[in-house]
C-alpha cells in the first residue's frame, strides 16, 4: 500500500477521522492506527473490523503503510494464492521508495533472506523440500520420550522450593532443550542460549550479537555434521538430495529453531495459564473431558503463539476483502483477529475441540512444517508438568498477570505458582534400563490358592503335605497381586520417557 493508494481506499474520508472527544494518540497521517502505539491489539482488530471490513489499512513503525488482515477467509486466501502473493519483500514499495530505513525496527523480519520462507517457484521448492525431508526423518516417538525427560530436569530444578515462575524456568527453556536436541546440538543447550533466543526476539541494542552468537553455534554444528554424520535434523538437512550449501544450512537450522523456539514458548505459557487461571478449563482437564491435546489446540485458537507475521506483499494489482491492492503493497497476515472472525467464529465461548481450521500455524506453500512439534512439546509439557505438580496454582491474583506485547505476539512476562515441594526424580535411566523383577514360575492373578492339587495320589512328593500350612503372610503370596501393577507402572515409565 504506497501513499498514493490512500485515497483510492477510501483513508482519507473524514468520516475516518477520530470522532469528536477521542484522544489522536495512535493515529497517524489520513487517520490510520500505527499499530506499535495500540495499547490494546485485540480490541484495535475489532475496530478495524468494524471501520473497514476484512481487510484494514494501517502503519507500522516510521509510519510505513500496510494492510493487516482480519478474515478468516482472507487470511487463507492470501496465504494460498502465491500467483498473486509473496514473501519477498523486496518487492515492498515503501523499501523500495526509501521509506523502510535500514535502521527500521521491523528490519530484521522484513530483509529478504535465501531462505525458503522467503523463496519462489523452483527455488522454494528445493529448499522447502530440504526442510521437511529432514523433518520426515524425526522419530516422533523418541521425540516425545525426550520431552518429557527434560520436563523432568527442568522441573528438578525447583520443585523442592514448593514455588516457581513457569515462564523463566519452563516454557522459555523446554522447547530451547528439545529443539537442540532434534537439531543435533544438545551440549549446546544451556542459560546462555535461551537467553540469546529471548534477547534477540526482543530487538533489543544486543539482538545482532545475541543473533551472531546462535549463529555461530548453529555454523559450528554444520561443520561439525559434515565432517561426522549423526542420526539428527542437522546431518539429514546437509545430506538431502537439495545439497543445500553451509550457508543455507546455517539459515535454514536458525529458521527453524527460533521459529519453532518463539511459538512454542509462547503455546507453553498460554496452556498454563489458562489451566490455572480458568476453573472451567481446569475442571474439564481433571474430569477426563477434555485431554491435554485438546486443551491445546482450544488455546492455538484463543490465544495464538504469534498474533501477525510480516509479512505478504501483492506481485500484481487485486482484490481483497473489498479492497483494492496495488502491486507492491504489504500485507500482514494475522491469526488473532483472523481467528475470532465472526463468520466462522460467531460465539467465541463456543468449545473449538477437534477443529484444527485455525490459523495459527499459517497456511499454503509457507505453512509452517514443524506444527507436529510443536504440538508435542505443548502436549508433552504440559501434560508431564501437571502429573508431577497436580496440586500447581497460582501465586498471584490473574490480573497481575503481565503481557509484553508487539505486533507480532503478546508474550506473558512471568506466571508465579506455588505447590507442594516434591522430591528430585531421577530422569538418568532410559527405558529399557529400568529393573525388572525376577520372574515367577507360576504366574496367578488375585489371591492365590491357599492348597495346590497334586500331581498323583499316589507317589506324592516328601514337601507337599507343607504346602498348605504356608502362613498367608509368606513373602511369595504376598507380593504376586503387585506384580501388574508393577508392569503396568513400567508401561507407563517407558511411554513417558523415564
Amino acid at each position: 500500500m504506497t501513499p498514493e493508494s490512500h485515497s483510492t481506499t477510501g483513508t482519507h474520508d473524514p468520516s475516518l477521522a477520530p470522532p469528536p472527544g477521542c484522544p489522536a494518540h495512535g493515529l497517524g497521517p489520513g487517520g490510520l492506527h500505527r499499530l506499535h502505539e495500540a495499547e490494546d491489539l485485540s480490541e484495535l482488530y475489532e475496530q478495524l473490523r468494524e471501520q473497514h471490513g476484512a481487510v484494514a489499512p494501517v502503519l507500522l513503525h516510521d509510519d510505513v503503510p500496510i494492510w493487516v488482515v482480519l478474515g478468516h477467509t482472507e487470511n487463507l486466501h492470501m496465504a494460498r494464492t502465491p500467483s498473486q502473493y509473496c514473501r519477498d519483500s523486496r518487492i515492498w514499495t515503501p523499501l523500495l521508495e526509501g521509506m523502510v530505513k535500514p535502521d527500521h525496527p521491523l528490519m530484521p523480519h522484513i530483509a529478504w533472506q535465501p531462505i525458503c520462507s522467503h523463496a519462489e517457484g523452483d527455488e522454494h521448492l528445493r529448499l522447502r523440500g530440504a526442510v521437511t525431508g529432514a523433518m520426515s526423518t524425526i522419530d516422533h516417538r523418541g521425540m516425545r520420550r525426550h520431552i518429557n525427560r527434560s520436563t523432568q530436569r527442568l522441573v528438578n530444578r525447583f520443585c523442592e522450593e514448593g514455588s516457581a515462575d513457569l515462564v523463566a524456568q519452563f516454557s522459555e527453556h523446554l522447547p530451547m532443550a528439545v529443539m537442540c536436541e532434534i537439531l543435533g546440538m544438545p551440549e549446546e543447550y544451556n542459560d546462555r542460549i535461551v537467553e540469546a533466543a529471548r534477547d534477540m526476539l526482543k530487538g533489543t541494542e544486543t539482538a545482532i550479537a545475541s543473533n551472531a552468537y546462535i549463529m555461530d553455534a548453529l555454523m559450528r554444528l554444520t561443520a561439525k555434521r559434515r565432517a561426522k554424520p549423526e542420526e539428527d535434523f542437522a546431518t539429514h538437512l546437509i545430506n538431502h538430495p537439495a545439497r543445500l550449501t553451509d550457508d543455507e544450512i546455517g539459515q535454514h537450522l536458525r529458521v527453524v529453531l527460533i521459529a519453532a523456539y518463539e511459538a512454542t514458548a509462547n503455546l507453553l505459557a498460554n496452556v498454563l495459564r489458562v489451566v490455572l487461571t480458568d476453573p472451567r478449563f481446569r475442571a474439564q482437564l481433571s474430569g477426563g473431558q477434555m485431554t491435554v491435546p485438546q486443551a491445546v489446540e482450544q488455546s492455538l485458537w484463543d490465544e495464538p503463539p504469534f498474533s501477525t507475521v510480516l509479512g505478504y506483499f501483492a506481485k500484481q494489482d487485486t482484490e481483497l476483502g473489498g479492497r483494492r491492492i496495488r502491486k507492491g503493497d504489504g500485507l500482514l497476515f494475522a491469526p488473532a483477529p483472523g481467528n475470532v472472525d465472526p463468520r466462522v467464529r460467531p460465539d467465541l465461548s463456543a468449545n473449538m475441540m477437534g477443529n484444527r481450521s485455525h490459523l495459527a500455524f499459517g497456511g499454503g506453500p509457507h505453512e509452517c512444517p514443524g506444527a507436529d512439534i510443536g504440538r508435542a512439546i505443548a502436549e508433552v509439557g504440559v501434560d508431564a508438568l501437571l502429573m508431577r505438580l497436580p496440586d500447581v496454582e497460582l501465586e498471584c491474583h490473574e490480573d497481575e498477570l503481565e503481557w509484553r506485547h508487539s505486533i507480532a505476539s503478546a508474550h506473558l512476562v512471568a506466571l508465579p505458582v506455588r505447590f507442594a515441594p516434591k522430591p528430585p526424580q531421577d530422569v538418568t535411566q532410559k527405558p529399557g534400563q529400568t529393573q525388572v523383577p525376577q520372574q515367577r514360575a507360576t504366574w496367578h492373578v488375585g489371591t492365590p490358592q491357599p492348597q495346590p492339587q497334586p500331581q498323583s495320589a499316589t507317589a506324592p512328593e516328601p514337601q507337599q503335605p507343607t504346602a498348605p500350612q504356608q502362613p498367608a503372610s509368606a513373602p511369595a503370596p504376598a507380593t504376586e497381586p503387585a506384580r501388574p501393577k508393577g508392569a503396568w507402572r513400567r508401561l507407563l515409565r517407558w511411554w513417558r520417557g523415564y
